[in-house]
């Protein structure tokens, strides 16, 4: 028993070793520049124990951008535990989502659901994850709903509605954002998503920041 639990935590280990190297490489390459070659190249493993882990690429792609959402939502549970307040849990969540450095975020998570996004158009299998990944996403939001409700804090709602439109509403600042659009920067893209979620919540609104000028 002791052996096998030590084989199941070398395994572990390793798999974990070739979900790293293939968050940072398909990160900074993309994912049709990144081959299994590549992937096992960086971990010292031959691409065979690549696919006999993962499969197929796609696969690959796909658990490396669930790897790298581990640190997301145990950060995100812990300021659950440390955060009362509807509104300073969605102003955080704001804050983790539109990173104000592009370029760090899009070495990181984003740089993975971009990639995600595009071959989900195209391939059944990377759909069907990608419906699971944009699920939890969207449960975490109605979470952070429902306990404000609960809380008193706010009014019942749909809080469904308001994750699938709120969720969708910061995916679609952040690809502005990380193209460098010349209209939303991150501070107009944060008061964008603080200003809906206030309205639709029934929250009073912050004093707005303003944003600095363009060079």
């Amino acid at each position: 028993m002791a052996a096998r639990e030590h084989g199941d935590a070398v395994a572990d280990v390793r798999r974990d070793q070739m979900l790293a190297a293939a968050s940072t490489l398909i990160a900074q390459r993309g994912f049709n520049d990144t081959r299994i070659a590549d992937v096992a190249k960086r971990v010292g493993a031959s691409p065979a124990l690549v696919i006999y882990y993962f499969g197929t690429k796609d696969s690959l792609l796909t658990e490396a951008l669930r790897w790298s959402e581990r640190s997301f939502y145990a950060a995100t549970e812990e300021m659950l535990r440390s955060t009362e307040k509807l509104r300073d849990r969605l102003e955080t969540l704001v804050e983790w989502t539109l990173v104000a450095d592009k370029q760090e975020a899009l070495t990181g998570d984003w740089g993975l659901w971009f990639d995600l996004w595009a071959q989900a158009f195209r391939h059944p299998e990377v759909k069907k994850d990608r419906a699971e990944l944009d699920a939890q996403w969207r449960d975490l939001i109605a979470r952070l709903v429902q306990e404000g409700i609960d809380a008193g804090e706010i009014e019942p709602l749909d809080v469904q509605t308001f994750a699938i439109m709120w969720g969708s509403l910061l995916d679609g600042l952040v690809v502005q954002v990380a193209l460098d659009d010349p209209v939303v920067d991150s501070r107009r893209a944060r008061q964008v998503a603080l200003d809906v979620a206030a309205k639709e919540l029934g929250l009073p609104s912050r004093p707005r920041v303003r944003s600095a000028k363009r060079s």
